[in-house]
């Protein structure tokens, strides 16, 4: 199966883009351009506190892509921890409701294999 638009994005980036967006009056527009792509490739979701409207203008792309478009999600942080990134509790089970329906979740563990290279490398040159 060949895949054809891809899109990688860090999580912080997408919601400062949408936040432009927004306040640029082409939010409808960027939403749009997002659920075109194939695939969304988001990284580093988890490590950013967003606020109310952050996490709205996120879940309205997850909702532009649901059902018709892959999403593919890079965390270090369990489903659990999320409520540290999407701090309205409504929002948080709303966006992992969306991402989980009908989902594939790979969970690689919490830990960092770029940590446990650094680890690997500095104890094989001392």
């Amino acid at each position: 199966m060949a895949c054809g638009r891809v899109k990688y994005v860090l999580a912080a980036s997408l919601v400062n883009e949408l936040v432009e967006a927004a306040d640029n009056l082409v939010l409808g527009k960027t939403i749009a351009r997002y659920g075109r792509y194939d695939l969304l490739c988001l990284d580093e979701l988890g490590y950013m506190k967003l606020d109310e409207h952050g996490a709205n203008l996120l879940f309205q792309v997850l909702t532009e892509r649901e059902e018709r478009a892959s999403v593919a999600i890079a965390s270090n942080e369990s489903f659990a921890g999320w409520t540290k990134t999407f701090t309205e509790p409504r929002f948080c089970a709303a966006i992992v409701d969306r991402l989980t329906f009908n989902a594939t979740i790979n969970d690689t563990g919490t830990h960092s294999y770029r940590l446990a290279q650094a680890q690997t490398q500095h104890t094989s040159h001392g």
